[in-house]
């Protein structure tokens, strides 16, 4: 199957035409990054290139995925054998091969940031330091970043003597209880999976030289967010054939506190010497307006390679910056504008609407709500985040790996079995004496004066868990996921829970179905591999488009595209935040952020900020973002709503001699309409059209209205925001 390169430009060309040495591809927001790679791969087997010899590295399942299928696509079953995987995965799957050079154990269980929250808590337990004085997540935190930067507890242990850090010194000591509960347990956090890869390849070369001779050619999608412990795992991969491409944009490096360092990508050139780069400047997805304001902002930048993007799609609208009175007003100017969209024949999911941090979506869900407007806010609760969901899943882990005391400790008594603290307790200290496994210790409980009394349960727990391992054995999906809820006793614990059982029923039952579906998908299928994909997952893969406008912080956004973008809160000490306005390099990455929110738009681009604005409890009045000053005058168009809003909703403005406006709002309800509401009367929508008032609720200064429009169905809306005409 021949594959069709007409549709590329020059520079996409050039980046898919280099076969030989390292190149970095400097592709900007839009530039079509993805079709580069797929064309690359192309041009590699064309050559003759094997396609099992390609390594192609993703931040996300849902990128590798997409990688895959449009190789299929494009050039047929052969392109299947592209190895296209996250890091995290690929490292996975090197370690299930030779994890016992290690020690460890080939079914090794896979802990996610929840496991090793309870792991680093019970290591405080065990040192006997309150929680209170040392919190977990902190500690969590320091020892993931120490792990990225390849530091054992050794190493962290050596610099808090060095530098006199007794905080530090504290955390090597958590870091390494940490890491022998880990090992006891025959598990691995995400970050082990690649420092566990590092020191395989460093300990043993000829495992290294093996996928060396497996991945002749190695291309690494958005490179800017690998950290160090990533950027050592393709340097090695590299080392001997040196045949690497890595994609990115430094202006869109925005995951420093993720552990991400813009070094990796600025100075490639020096790490691989006689590195090739290609700038793919060319942008197929927003206006000429919208582009330049990108650039006008990115170029305070001074830690970048340099590019200017271009299109040619048009100039487009101008950006609109609006500084409203409040963040209520800012909140119901968006609501306008998007119903005023939508008036005009758009959908809602062709808005979005980015913030900073997520209190910030607190009054724009009011307004959505008051309007009508349907919404959707990306990173609440995720689906595998969810408790009974958790249970399940740890049972599974248990079953594929018993000896994972934390997922056993979990479930012993959910449902409950009569099994407490004291029993726990007793049992982990026989098997600290002993040396054997919770499980092991629980199936033995007979033979121990201090479980005797509790031995019925555990045996009995242990005799569930050896038939549910031999179900597994012969794995089946649907019969094994159904032994599963029913011998256990978890379903009818939920079932006893009445109606708020009902949603977890369904939950469980949704589990069911994705178990399924990774049965039907999977080569061959195994607990094991279901166990290792959904830990691998992530929220974004899981996102799907939905009728109504998505709101999210800039971090999710990225990636991500919409006609419309409201970034909103653009004001000093808000976006850019305070702690940004001190220092230069996170200030830098704070430009690049808004670089990435801009860039998220493709045809209209609003940024909004407030004169005053109340959050975490407090009022602040700030000067408008220095993001939104930085766009160069043609390319904006600027409204301040104090002049014009001053009389007509009550608001006193007292100009102060730095620039800033302190305001005082003489009363802060929404102007009352004057009309009132009846069921049966007949009322008219600017968007929703024509409807009957079902009811007439008055509600804080103003009417909850329930109509029943003739075409968009029954809304709920307050009387003050909806604008409503009387027929």
């Amino acid at each position: 199957m021949a594959f069709s390169y007409d549709t590329l430009n020059p520079r996409q060309m050039e980046a898919v035409n280099h076969k030989e040495g390292p190149i970095l591809v400097l592709a900007g927001a839009g530039s079509g990054k993805t079709t580069v790679l797929i064309a690359r791969v192309a041009k590699l087997i064309e050559s003759g290139v094997r396609p099992w010899n390609i390594l192609a590295i993703t931040f996300t399942n849902k990128a590798a995925d997409e990688l895959k299928n449009r190789l299929v696509t494009k050039l047929g079953m052969d392109a299947a054998d592209v190895f296209a995987s996250t890091f995290h995965s690929m490292c996975v799957r090197i370690l299930r091969r030779d994890a016992e050079v290690l020690g460890l154990p080939k079914s090794f269980t896979i802990y996610d940031t929840d496991d090793s929250l309870r792991v680093v808590k019970k290591c405080l337990k065990n040192l006997g330091m309150e929680e209170k004085q040392f919190p977990p997540k902190p500690l969590l935190g320091a020892i993931s970043h120490a792990k990225e930067r390849l530091e054992d507890p050794r190493d962290m242990a050596d610099l808090a003597e060095r530098n006199g850090d007794y905080r530090m010194k504290v955390t090597a000591k958590v870091y390494a209880a940490y890491q022998k509960e880990l090992h006891e347990a025959g598990a691995l956090d995400f970050d082990d999976l690649l420092c566990e890869t590092v020191r395989l390849f460093r300990t043993k070369p000829e495992v290294l030289e093996y996928y060396q001779n497996r991945w002749e050619y190695i291309m690494v999608d958005e490179y800017q967010d690998t950290n160090h412990v990533q950027y050592m795992l393709v340097a090695l991969l590299a080392k001997k054939n040196k045949n690497l491409c890595v994609v990115g944009d430094d202006d869109q490096s925005i995951y420093k506190f993720r552990g991400a360092t813009i070094e990796n990508i600025l100075s490639f050139e020096r790490q691989f010497p006689g590195a090739k780069v290609v700038r793919l400047e060319q942008n197929y997805r927003s206006t000429q307006n919208i582009l330049s304001a990108a650039n006008g902002v990115i170029a305070h930048n001074t830690e970048r390679k340099g590019k200017n993007l271009w299109t040619s799609n048009g100039d487009g609208s101008k950006i609109v910056i609006r500084r409203c009175v409040d963040e209520d007003r800012e909140a119901e100017f968006i609501a306008d504008k998007v119903l005023e969209g939508i008036g005009k024949g758009a959908k809602y999911s062709d808005f979005a609407v980015l913030y900073r941090m997520h209190a910030q979506s607190n009054s724009l869900e009011k307004a959505f709500m008051r309007t009508g407007v349907p919404y959707k806010i990306i990173g609440g609760l995720k689906f595998y985040e969810r408790k009974e969901i958790k249970d399940m899943l740890a049972y599974m882990s248990v079953i594929v790996n018993p000896a994972d005391n934390l997922r056993l400790e979990r479930i012993i008594n959910e449902p409950k079995r009569g099994i407490g603290a004291t029993t726990l307790a007793a049992a982990q200290h026989i098997s600290d004496v002993t040396g054997l496994s919770l499980f092991d210790v629980f199936e033995h409980s007979d033979e121990y004066a201090d479980l005797y009394k509790k031995s019925a349960a555990l045996k009995g727990f242990t005799g569930t868990m050896r038939e549910l391992m031999e179900i597994a054995e012969d794995f089946d999906a649907e019969s094994f996921f159904d032994a599963l809820c029913e011998k256990t006793g978890y379903i009818d614990m939920l079932r006893a829970q009445g109606i708020e059982g009902e949603t977890r029923l369904e939950n469980v039952g949704e589990l069911k179905t994705n178990l399924m579906k990774y049965q039907n998908e999977a080569q061959n299928p195994e607990l094991s591999g279901f166990l290792e994909e959904v830990a691998l997952y992530t929220d974004l893969d899981r996102m799907e488009e939905s009728e109504c406008v998505l709101m999210m912080t800039l971090h999710s956004a990225k990636g991500l595209e919409f006609e419309n973008v409201f970034v909103i809160g653009a004001e000093e000490g808000v976006f850019p935040g305070m702690q940004a306005i001190y220092d230069m390099n996170e200030m830098e990455e704070e430009r690049r952020l808004a670089y990435v929110g801009i860039t998220r738009a493709k045809r209209n681009l609003f940024l909004t900020a407030a004169a005053s604005r109340m959050i975490f409890g407090q009022t602040s009045h700030n000067r408008l973002s220095r993001f939104a000053e930085e766009i160069p005058e043609e390319y904006k168009e600027f409204f301040d709503e104090s002049e014009s809003r001053r009389k007509t909703i009550g608001y006193h403005f007292d100009e102060q001699p730095n620039g800033n406006i302190r305001i005082e709002k003489t009363y802060s309800e929404a102007p009352k309409t004057g009309d009132t509401y009846r069921k049966g009367d007949v009322v008219i929508h600017k968007v929703f059209g024509k409807g009957t008032v079902l009811s007439a609720k008055p509600m804080s200064g103003d009417t909850l209205i329930e109509i029943a429009f003739d075409k968009a169905g029954t809304k709920k809306l307050m009387a003050n925001f909806a604008k409503l005409k009387k027929e």
